[in-house]
């Protein structure tokens, strides 16, 4: 790579956040969409009906972004990334109806963590396998607050390319890339089906698995137990906190993903520099 410094390197990620954070909002809003029309679309091929379906939404790079209330298509000035939103005070341009402020917390959320990924690693590879990672966990964590879906289109991908770097001893080895991925899987496929034969209700959805698993890949075994109690720890914080607030009904589901992918972010980044101060508080280190 050119020989900049590390500041601007990370200058350099922030700009490359801001701009992937733009196109992470249409995948938080298209995919789920998308996905659900095709899945109709397919289980009206099986059962053979005869009725025309409903055309499909917007796909996720062809069509160009509009306002989902007028569908009037977007200038290019008015899709720039965080500042967009800004200069247009968070109304659109046409019908004045207000734009969610979903669209500049994403960006802003993925040029700071982009941002911090390289002051982690430094401009190198495992910087590159570190922001795919981190885009990815932005994504799951829209769609599922949004939709309560983890889709497999993102999770399978990320469990993959985390067996597949361990191939290079990037952040693990082979081995621990397997086993973390399996037992990752295998922890909360047991606690499902324990709570479901004790309640009768599903109390996560197979997704978490599959994201605790691909988190596995990435970091190992060694990294399950923490990022499983960060994330219960995280959850129990911020969903008693909209809870006492009334922003969240007791009785609705809450999505644990946006807790697990938190926590393995967390993780990813600190996790060495976590354990040695845990160590150290315990006596243990």
């Amino acid at each position: 790579m050119p020989d900049l410094s590390l500041t601007v390197w990370i200058v350099i990620a922030g700009v490359l956040g801001l701009v992937v954070g733009s196109f992470l909002n249409v995948v938080i809003l298209r995919l789920p969409e998308r996905l659900d029309a095709l899945w109709r679309q397919e289980a009206r091929d099986v059962l053979e009906l005869e009725s025309s379906p409903a055309p499909l939404p917007p796909g996720i790079v062809r069509e160009s972004s509009h306002c989902p209330h007028c569908k009037h298509s977007l200038a290019v000035y008015d899709n720039i990334p965080l500042f967009g939103w800004l200069l247009l005070r968070g109304r659109c341009r046409y019908c004045h109806a207000p734009i969610s402020i979903q669209y500049p917390l994403v960006e802003l959320l993925t040029a700071v963590l982009s941002a911090v990924v390289v002051w982690k690693f430094g401009p190198n590879g495992a910087a590159l396998a570190g922001l795919f990672l981190t885009w990815a966990l932005i994504a799951l964590s829209g769609i599922d607050l949004r939709t309560q879906l983890l889709p497999d289109q993102i999770t399978l991908p990320l469990l993959w390319a985390g067996l597949l770097l361990s191939l290079g001893h990037l952040f693990v080895e082979p081995k621990s890339a397997l086993l973390g991925a399996a037992i990752g899987y295998l922890s909360l496929w047991s606690v499902y089906w324990l709570f479901k034969l004790l309640t009768g209700k599903e109390g996560m959805g197979f997704g978490d698995f599959k994201l605790l698993a691909a988190l596995g890949a990435w970091m190992g075994p060694i990294a399950l137990l923490p990022v499983i109690l960060l994330s219960s720890f995280v959850g129990a914080l911020i969903g008693g906190a909209m809870i006492a607030l009334r922003k969240h009904a007791r009785d609705v589901p809450m999505p644990f993903g946006p807790f697990i992918a938190i926590a393995g972010w967390v993780w990813f980044i600190s996790g060495d520099h976590l354990l040695h101060a845990y160590l150290g508080l315990t006596g243990m280190g």
